[in-house]
């Protein structure tokens, strides 16, 4: 960052009186521009033992399979985000049952929740940031070609939950280091 925000004039690095870490600030009308995580959220919809996955067509990861999900936006609940985001990416209807993961990943700043949501309908197809739409069951998901950590932990717990119809929460922790990923 460069310039503020709020008056366009310079801004500096520095740490603002009672805080405990360096900010952006402007030099002229002292505006501090707090930088924090970014939140994703999106849904895992199902129909009966299947799973709806999209495949990629933008980077990140263009022509992996995911979960539909994206940036929530200004205004929303991370609900709304969720379903706005399957709505954009499958063109699919779903009702949300429950917020099922949530992972923490520091090394990028970013915060991803998922919600189980049911599909309201098979009246699903690519939206602008997809190539493909698939309802998959467990043995049929392309494991290999899974373009994010947090799809693949949500789908591990969503079909190994399904045999006993018991979904709870989970709530991780995806660490980067020179030894590769950590899930804690």
């Amino acid at each position: 960052m460069k310039y503020c925000s709020q008056c366009g004039d310079p801004v500096s690095q520095r740490i603002p009186e009672g805080d405990n870490r360096p900010r952006y600030v402007c030099e002229s009308c002292e505006t501090i521009h707090y930088q924090n995580p970014k939140v994703v959220t999106g849904c895992l919809p199902f129909h009966e033992n299947k799973v709806l996955l999209c495949r990629r067509s933008i980077a990140p990861r263009e022509g992996l399979w995911t979960l539909p999900a994206g940036f929530l936006e200004n205004g929303e609940t991370a609900a709304q985000g969720a379903l706005r985001e399957t709505s954009e990416e499958a063109n699919a209807n779903a009702e949300i049952i429950a917020l099922y993961t949530l992972f923490s990943l520091p090394h990028i700043s970013q915060i991803y929740i998922f919600y189980r949501a049911r599909l309201i309908d098979l009246d699903f197809h690519p939206g602008a940031e997809s190539l493909e739409t698939e309802l998959f069951a467990e043995n049929e998901i392309p494991w290999d070609e899974i373009a994010f950590p947090v799809v693949t932990e949500t789908l591990k717990y969503y079909f190994s939950d399904f045999p006993g119809s018991e979904f709870p929460f989970r709530s991780r922790d995806i660490v980067i280091d020179r030894g590769g990923v950590k899930i804690k």
